[in-house]
């Protein structure tokens, strides 16, 4: 189950080739030609009669395309990245179609690539929607709320979650219909300092647990608590995995009435 699209990778001659990688590489080549034909092949350039000098096309397009490529790896490397949500794991916040903006900086500076922190800026905290790259494949970007911090005791009771033996209060809201057409009830869950909706369906049983969440990892959960695909089935996220936090929808697109939902534009991410 895929949570989160984002360009993480291309194909390339039908292989898969890392994105940031081939950015950085973009980056590397074209500054090495502006820095030779600066400082060597300039020198040797013949002039024209009018005293102008015609550089060869690929030199040209290194001149143009360098400060282009390198703004796009600064700025989806360092400041906000945008993704794409396709699955409704996180309704009611956020539903298939949202282009959201993720905050790089928040939890870190982190080299492209290698994603090795460089600058630890500040950690989660519960109740914030995270975008991280999945343990299981790295290749993968999902989106989940974090409900358990290192060192939390971490319990499920009858789909209500308890946190270092306390309960996250509850209210249940009205009867609807998720996207994908399930009977859910909504309900309005404070979590830390943050209060937000969460779908349960009444047609799936509770899947209890217990855990208590070891040194620089989280507990990460589906605000659509009975369809997420989240740490319940595959385990927690290392910090190392962390990408940035979720803050703003920038637009969403109905994919089934082909519309933009304009009332969800520039919406924050709580």
């Amino acid at each position: 189950m895929v949570d989160l699209d984002a360009e993480l990778y291309v194909k390339i001659f039908g292989l898969a080739v890392n994105f940031p990688f081939i950015l950085t590489l973009l980056v590397v080549l074209s500054g090495l030609i502006v820095i030779l034909d600066k400082f060597i092949w300039s020198k040797s350039r013949q002039h024209n009669s009018d005293g102008t000098v015609k550089r060869p096309a690929m030199i040209e397009h290194a001149y143009s395309l360098f400060p282009i490529f390198l703004l796009v790896l600064f700025l989806r490397s360092f400041l906000v990245e945008p993704f794409r949500i396709p699955s409704g794991s996180m309704e009611p916040m956020l539903l298939p179609g949202d282009f959201i903006l993720v905050n790089k900086y928040q939890y870190g500076l982190r080299l492209p690539v290698s994603e090795t922190v460089i600058w630890p800026v500040k950690k989660p905290k519960l109740g914030e929607v995270v975008v991280f790259r999945w343990p299981p494949d790295d290749m993968t970007y999902f989106i989940k709320r974090v409900v358990g911090l290192p060192g939390d005791h971490i319990q499920y009771k009858d789909k209500v979650l308890y946190i270092n033996e306390q309960p996250m209060d509850q209210i249940a809201a009205e009867y609807k219909m998720n996207l994908d057409g399930h009977k859910v009830q909504q309900y309005a869950e404070q979590i830390g300092d943050l209060m937000h909706d969460i779908y349960r369906r009444p047609d799936v049983p509770a899947k209890d647990f217990d855990y208590i969440i070891p040194p620089e990892h989280y507990f990460m959960m589906g605000d659509n608590r009975d369809d997420s695909s989240d740490s319940r089935y595959w385990g927690l996220v290392p910090y190392q995995n962390l990408v940035g936090q979720a803050f703003r929808i920038l637009f969403s697109w109905d994919s089934v009435k082909y519309t933009l939902r304009w009332q969800r534009t520039i919406q924050k991410i709580s």
